[in-house]
């Protein structure tokens, strides 16, 4: 067997095991899209709060938007509440996710301060709660059938903002209406067979552990399946080490020999080259890009092709800045010019390394307010 390989997730499957990461500020839609059309084979949000679902916040719908070409995709929630996380699964149900990934590897101080994210790794017992709460309400979930052309999200509540009381003739969607602790999804039949066979499977990222004192990985891993989770990412770095240091891949390999489920690996995956060597040295199910994606959509198609052994040619510098520019675009069209261009700046950056003049280009976007100021800003005569 190769390294391109197909993977199942649950009742989920992929035709490949090339991932886009869930990054904060980053995974909107409008990135997603575009690293689906370079070759990425599953996607995942950013990720979302639980609590910002339960309380209906309309800040927080837009991020669950799946992009028109997104025909699977993942929604990534955080939060150490079983109820509220269970609440939650309730609030994205018309947004039809493939999978529901649950977050315990974020090691930013706002998420663990809350006890999720990478906190749960401390609590093993809460995670396993927090999974089979997770599992139990997406029993209810209909199961994804890809994208419906000219529909995002629920088709009930398009155009209005989450906190809109139902408007006459036009109905809302009860599952992000006044959310209770004790409602969970609207039930639309039957149940999860065994073996994490529910319609829509749950995931769970994780890290290697809290410290290099405390590497539970294994643990936590081993109690998430048995919660019912489908497949288990793992960032083989600990909480306290960040995303600085070196990812332990040989973490990777140990699971992915310990599990029924797939397991995902994720660390240091900069290069195509790095993924031949996650799969080649840990045999893991699937590999997951991050940081190496950012500014950087075409790294799923170049390791397509090194996967297959076909010809790749690298993107001129000059497509980077019309990919950048194309991005900033589709971004305006979703959240108009302002926020987009406000933005937009982080990511533009990230288009930018190795591009000939980066400096100069860097000091003229960062100051851009306007397409029209980007477009001048990468202008070199």
């Amino acid at each position: 067997m190769g390294l391109r390989n197909p993977v199942r997730i649950g009742g989920v499957f992929l035709q490949g095991n090339l991932f886009l990461a869930p990054v904060a500020g980053y995974t909107d839609r409008v990135f997603r899209g575009l690293c689906v059309d370079h070759g990425a084979d599953f996607t995942f949000t950013e990720l979302i709060s639980s609590e910002a679902l339960f309380r209906n916040s309309a800040k927080t719908f837009p991020l669950l938007e799946r992009a028109a070409n997104e025909m699977r995709y993942g929604i990534q929630l955080f939060g150490s509440d079983p109820a509220v996380m269970a609440a939650a699964v309730a609030a994205i149900a018309p947004f039809r996710p493939s999978v529901i990934d649950i977050n315990a590897g974020c090691p930013v101080p706002k998420v663990v301060k809350t006890g999720a994210g990478s906190a749960l790794m401390k609590t093993p017992g809460l995670l396993g709660e927090i999974v089979a709460a997770v599992v139990k309400a997406a029993r209810g979930l209909s199961p994804d059938e890809g994208a419906v052309p000219g529909r995002r999200g629920c088709p009930q509540t398009k155009g209005l903002p989450p906190d809109e009381g139902a408007v006459p003739g036009r109905g809302s969607c009860p599952q992000t209406r006044r959310l209770s602790l004790n409602e969970g999804p609207v039930p639309s039949g039957g149940g999860c067979p065994p073996a994490g066979e529910c319609p829509v499977p749950v995931t769970v990222k994780i890290r290697s552990g809290w410290d290099s004192s405390a590497l539970n990985y294994l643990e936590c891993a081993k109690i998430v399946q048995e919660s019912g989770a489908a497949m288990v990412t793992l960032h083989a770095r600990t909480r306290a080490q960040g995303y600085g240091g070196t990812a332990g891949w040989e973490h990777i390999a140990r699971l992915t020999d310990e599990m029924d489920i797939p397991v995902c690996g994720s660390g240091d995956l900069f290069t195509a080259v790095d993924a031949e060597r996650m799969l080649s040295e840990t045999h893991c199910a699937a590999v997951m890009f991050a940081r190496g994606a950012l500014g950087n959509p075409f790294i799923f198609e170049e390791t397509q092709c090194l996967f297959e052994k076909t010809p790749y040619t690298p993107p001129p510098s000059e497509q980077y800045i019309e990919t950048a520019l194309a991005h900033l675009r589709s971004a305006i069209v979703v959240v108009g010019e302002e926020a987009a261009c406000r933005t937009m700046r982080t990511h533009f950056c990230r288009y930018l390394k190795g591009v000939p003049h980066a400096a100069t280009l860097r000091y003229r976007i960062v100051r851009a307010k306007t397409l029209r100021e980007y477009e001048d800003a990468v202008s070199i005569d």
